[in-house]
């Protein structure tokens, strides 16, 4: 018997939502995170999807994190696995040359948040929750990409300050610290939703060149963490990839013609 569905995953028109379903507060298991890893690699070799929404079910929680009693009953062992997997599964996220957008529908703490940095954007609505990192709360450190993540989006003292004291925040005070891009003020759950699939949409052929958003992303996310030299090279290779592709045919015609470009995202 297939086990219960903690991950849902839709498509349509260019864009596959991926939804964590695990009441009350959505927190992962070892469960969730192998059908998160599948739904990433489903969307990653579905041509039809250009874009890639992560979010939660329901009106409270995007994520509360890890759940806390499973970890409390397992062995070392298995901990130090869970982990490992979980960052391989964010890592693949990250790396899955698509444009991932993490819609924060609710609360986003520990693990949820770290969910959240393993993607590219992140927009939140506004008043339905808090954020933050406060791991130490309980011991110990944020394991799933959270110290590494973090440090890059706000730098290495606010990180610190963040983690080491354990605080949470609002998400206006984490667009303020450049943690989230957007904060959007919606009546209900399915209004914001609307709202983010459309803003994926955006994104998507015909508007948007799909296949140089994807190497704008690999290039930003590869390249920060090589040296600069080997950063520029990775860039160069995306672009002579990018050159050879019908959309870079399409846009730089169209903009020779004074027309708008119809990108087909190939």
């Amino acid at each position: 018997m297939p086990g219960k569905a903690l991950v849902h995953y839709e498509s349509s028109d260019g864009v596959a939502v991926l939804a964590l379903d695990d009441p009350p507060a959505n927190t992962y298991t070892h469960e969730m995170m192998r059908q998160l890893d599948d739904a990433v690699l489903k969307a990653r070799f579905d041509g039809d999807v250009h874009v890639v929404v992560v979010t939660g079910q329901g009106e409270k929680f995007f994520s509360a994190g890890a759940d806390i009693g499973m970890l409390a009953d397992v062995t070392p062992e298995f901990k130090y696995y869970f982990c490992l997997h979980a960052n391989e599964t964010l890592n693949r996220l990250e790396q899955t040359p698509k444009l991932v957008v993490a819609a924060l529908n609710g609360h986003a703490v520990g693990g949820g948040l770290e969910i959240a940095m393993a993607a590219d954007l992140r927009v939140a609505r506004a008043g339905r929750g808090k954020t933050g990192l406060p791991e130490v709360n309980l011991g110990v450190l944020p394991g799933t990409g959270g110290t590494q993540r973090l440090a890059r989006l706000v730098g290495k003292a606010k990180s610190i300050e963040l983690m080491a004291g354990g605080r949470t925040f609002g998400f206006d005070r984490a667009l303020e610290m450049g943690i989230v891009n957007e904060v959007w003020e919606t009546e209900t759950h399915p209004e914001f939703m609307e709202r983010v699939v459309e803003y994926a949409r955006g994104f998507c052929p015909p508007r948007m060149a799909a296949k140089a958003v994807g190497a704008i992303k690999r290039s930003v996310q590869t390249g920060a963490d090589l040296s600069f030299e080997a950063a520029l090279a990775l860039e160069r290779e995306l672009q002579q990839q990018l050159f050879a592709s019908e959309d870079a045919r399409e846009g730089l015609s169209a903009y020779v013609e004074k027309r708008r470009p119809e990108f087909q995202g190939g």
